[in-house]
């Protein structure tokens, strides 16, 4: 298992940073490189939304369908993808600084096949700067938001 971690200060508040990242929508408005996204759940948001995301990775697309598994308003939200032999387990968490929103995330990578447990290490390096990228993409959307 490996777990990739980021953090950013958002000069914007809880409620718009976790709207931000709770809700596929205005997640996928942030995210310039998400291209598509398709609603596999009748509900768009909370616990049981289920959802398939496009994203450009360099010039190809890459499609993930993921699942809310944990939802606490303005506090938290856990993605939750079973991709390519892996668990991905995402938390997006947000707190209230005084000053504006902290908010970091955690991926935990869990390769249950053999081929992504020797694949896994090397893209380790990518998933950490797509995240990285993701975030920076969520603080200045947010910010510029206001």
């Amino acid at each position: 298992m490996s777990t990739t971690r980021a953090q950013r200060t958002i000069d914007a508040p809880v409620e718009l940073v976790f709207a931000t990242v709770s809700d596929i929508l205005n997640f996928s408005q942030a995210v310039p490189h998400i291209v598509d996204v398709e609603f596999l759940s009748e509900q768009q948001s909370g616990v049981g939304t289920r959802f398939r995301e496009t994203r450009l990775m360099g010039k190809r697309k890459a499609s993930s369908v993921l699942e809310v598994t944990e939802w606490s308003e303005n506090e938290s939200v856990r993605y939750v993808s079973d991709q390519g032999g892996t668990i991905w387990d995402t938390v997006f968490r947000v707190r209230d600084t005084g000053a504006g929103t902290e908010l970091s995330l955690t991926m935990e990578a869990r390769a249950y096949r053999w081929l992504a447990r020797c694949f896994n290490p090397l893209i380790r390096g990518m998933v950490a700067k797509a995240i990285e990228s993701d975030m920076d993409a969520i603080k200045s959307y947010c910010e510029g938001s206001r």
